[in-house]
C-alpha cells in the first residue's frame, strides 16, 4: 500500500515537492553508497544474505527498474523507508532513489514519441478508513503518492487483483484509481513515467505497467462507489496528473522555497523533518551528517541545526 498525503490534511503534502527535490539533488559516491547499503543490510534481521550478496556483486549489471521490480529487498526496503520517513533507510538508499528517477526520466525521453498525448492508467490498492475520509474531504484538491508509483494500462488487473481484495479487509477500503495522464505535463515538469517492458523490468510485462517517479501529484476529480453485490467498500477515484505549472501547486511551494534557500540535499531533508514535527529523526540525520561533513562550513551549519533542535526539544 503506497502512502498518500492530501493538501490541507497532511503536513507532509506541503513539503512533498521539496522533499523529492532534496533527495534527487544528492550526489553521493555510488561505490561507497552501495558498500554502506550492504553493511546496513547485514545488520538487519530480515534481509536475506544471498540477496545482499547479489546486490553487492551485480548492482551495476542490471537497470534500476530491474532491481525495483525484482523480488528482492530493494523494493520493500525503499517503500518502507519512504512510507515511514526512516532516516537510516533513506540515507542508505538515497543513491538508488536518484538512479531510479534518472532511469525513468531516460526511458520517458526515449518512449515519448510512441506515447499518446493523453491516456488513462489504473491502480488498485487499499486505503485506510482514515485516509479515505481525508480523500473525500480533499475532493477537487491535490494529493501525492509518496513513493514510486506503479500503475497499469489494464483496468481489470488493477480492479480484480488489487482493489477488490482490499475491499474485503475490515480495516481498509478498496480503491480503483483511474488516472488521466497528459504526456506534455509530465515532460515539462519533474514527473516522468516509463513503460516497464521485459527489457528493463524483472518480470514479463503481463500487467502492462507504467511506473511514475516518486511523489507524483494528482488532482482529485471524482469519487464514486463501484456497485458490487459482494463488496460494499469498493470505490473508484478519478485523478488528473498535475505538473509544476498548476496554480495551486505553485502557490503552495513558492513561499516554502524561499524558506529553504539556504539548504540543499541532506541538509534540506533534515530541515523538512523538523518542519514535519520529527525532531528526533532530524537529530539522527544531522549527527550522521556531522561525521561525514565535507567542510567546516557544512559542519557548522549542521551543528547550528542541532542546537536549534535541542532548544526546541527542551
Amino acid at each position: 500500500m503506497i502512502p498518500i498525503s492530501f493538501n490541507g490534511r497532511d503536513a507532509l503534502f506541503m513539503y512533498t515537492q521539496l522533499l523529492k527535490e532534496a533527495l534527487l539533488e544528492i550526489e553521493d559516491d555510488d561505490v561507497k553508497s552501495i558498500k554502506d547499503l550492504v553493511e546496513y543490510c547485514r545488520l538487519q534481521n530480515d534481509v536475506d544474505e544471498d540477496e545482499i550478496k547479489k546486490v553487492q556483486r551485480e548492482y551495476r549489471n542490471q537497470t534500476p527498474i530491474w532491481w525495483y521490480t525484482a523480488p528482492y529487498f530493494m523494493y520493500s526496503m525503499l517503500n518502507r523507508g519512504l512510507r515511514e520517513m526512516d532516516v537510516d533507510i533513506i540515507l542508505k538508499m538515497g543513491f538508488f532513489i536518484r538512479h531510479l528517477h534518472q532511469h525513468i526520466t531516460e526511458l520517458h525521453r526515449e518512449q515519448k514519441a510512441s506515447m499518446p498525448a493523453n491516456f488513462h492508467v489504473f491502480r488498485g490498492q487499499g486505503l485506510s478508513m482514515e485516509d479515505f475520509e481525508k480523500m473525500k474531504k480533499t475532493k477537487g484538491g491535490l494529493m501525492s503518492f509518496n513513493n514510486f508509483l506503479s500503475t497499469s494500462r489494464n483496468r481489470e488487473i488493477s480492479l480484480e487483483n488489487f482493489a477488490r481484495p482490499a475491499a474485503f479487509n475490515t480495516s481498509s477500503v478498496g480503491i480503483l484509481f483511474i488516472m488521466n495522464i497528459d504526456t506534455d505535463i509530465c515532460t515539462n515538469s519533474s514527473t516522468p513515467f516509463a513503460e516497464v517492458t521485459n527489457k528493463v523490468g524483472f518480470f514479463q510485462d503481463k500487467e502492462e505497467e507504467i511506473l511514475f517517479t516518486t511523489h507524483t501529484i494528482f488532482r482529485i476529480d471524482r469519487i464514486e462507489r463501484i456497485e458490487d453485490k459482494n463488496a460494499d467498500r469498493l470505490w473508484q477515484v478519478n485523478l488528473t496528473l498535475v505538473g509544476n505549472q498548476d496554480d495551486d501547486f505553485n502557490k503552495l511551494t513558492s513561499a516554502l522555497r524561499k524558506e529553504f534557500t539556504w539548504a540543499t540535499g541532506w541538509a534540506r531533508f533534515g530541515h523538512i523533518l523538523i518542519k514535519l514535527g520529527e525532531p528526533a529523526k532530524a537529530e539522527q540525520l544531522y549527527q550522521i551528517l556531522i561525521e561525514k561533513a565535507p567542510s567546516d562550513k557544512d559542519r557548522a551549519d549542521y551543528n547550528h541545526q542541532l542546537g536549534w533542535i535541542y532548544d526546541n526539544m527542551g
